[in-house]
């Protein structure tokens, strides 16, 4: 089973929190063991996982990524923005999919853990595609 969860993200930077909309679908795809995969199908975002219970939280995981790999204007390749450039870079350090365990009927994720969408240069809108695979 195949969804989209559809996304308006805002301006910059930004860590996206769609673990409930996932959670949903999981729960909703009929799928009682097996897998979820979360794919991402822009080269300037990426998904991960992380806690989702402090909002500091996204605010450090922004900075420190944005000081790995800072927006600037020597890139090699800036097709549209100092910032695609760099989302890019961003992009391949943070990942662009996710699998997950269903069990259950239930994805399976730690009690502080969240699923965020990462936008690294907004505002786009945006699409993640989410697919349940049963083990049966």
């Amino acid at each position: 089973m195949l969804t989209k969860i559809d996304l308006q993200t805002p301006a910059g930077e930004s860590l996206n929190d769609i673990t409930a909309q996932v959670k949903a679908f999981v729960e909703n795809s009929g799928v009682q063991e097996g897998l979820c995969v979360i794919y991402n199908p822009h080269s300037t975002a990426g998904v991960t996982i992380n806690s989702g219970l402090d909002p500091n939280t996204a605010q450090d995981i922004i900075g420190e990524v944005r000081r790995l790999v800072p927006t600037r204007v020597d890139f090699h390749h800036i097709y549209d923005t100092p910032a695609d450039a760099a989302g890019h870079i961003k992009s391949v350090l943070v990942g662009s999919s996710l699998t997950l365990i269903v069990s259950q009927g239930k994805l399976l994720l730690g009690s502080s853990q969240s699923i965020l969408f990462y936008d690294f240069d907004g505002p786009r809108r945006r699409q993640v595609w989410v697919r349940t695979l049963s083990e049966g």
